[in-house]
């Protein structure tokens, strides 16, 4: 069991490392959005691949922090019966939630994006506008690596409910427990 924690602990980490770095992509959307905006307005110039940029800035952070977002609890969740219920029927019902709903909806997502990713790649895929950035294909990749961190988060939410369920709440990494003490890097109510 002490290996299904530490598996737990090493997803938990990828997504906190990855949620992170990307999450400073919002500093970057924020100034080069500033700077498109003042070159129009203030010396009428305008540059569709900085147009581009700021949006795809947008689009690569929106989709590599989703997994982060699952782990912080971050996510839009119905919790009128999940927020006053035990740890165990949190777990189950956790545990229930990603078999049932959040890996078939990554399998599908990767399942459909995989062709229309590499079928990108093949041929160097850049901006529709002329003279957009070069490079679409990469940030096509990203929808590939959102299904993969979240399908890696969610594997982490499987474990830690197995973890729970089997009565080892000790070995449930900090970041991941039910009923833990707010976190100073976690700012919404403890779950």
């Amino acid at each position: 069991m002490k290996f299904v924690g530490r598996i737990a602990a090493i997803i938990c980490l990828i997504n906190t490392v990855v949620g992170t770095v990307m999450s400073w992509l919002a500093v970057g959307i924020v100034i080069v959005c500033f700077t498109v905006v003042v070159q129009r307005y203030a010396f009428a110039v305008s540059h569709v691949w900085l147009q581009d940029l700021y949006i795809w800035l947008n689009g690569a952070m929106f989709t590599a922090v989703a997994g982060f977002a699952l782990l912080r609890d971050n996510h839009v969740r119905v919790d009128i019966f999940y927020r006053p219920a035990s740890a165990q029927k949190k777990a189950l019902i956790d545990l229930l939630g990603v078999v049932i709903f959040l890996f078939p909806a990554m399998w599908v997502v990767w399942a459909y994006a995989w062709p229309f990713v590499l079928r990108s790649w093949s041929y160097g895929e850049g901006s529709a506008n002329v003279g957009g950035m070069p490079g679409l294909y990469v940030l096509k990749t990203f929808i590939l690596v959102f299904a993969a961190l979240v399908a890696l988060q969610g594997l982490a939410m499987l474990l830690r409910s197995i973890l729970v369920l089997a009565g080892r709440d000790e070995l449930v990494p900090d970041r991941i427990r039910y009923g833990r003490k707010e976190d100073p890097t976690h700012p919404t109510e403890a779950v």
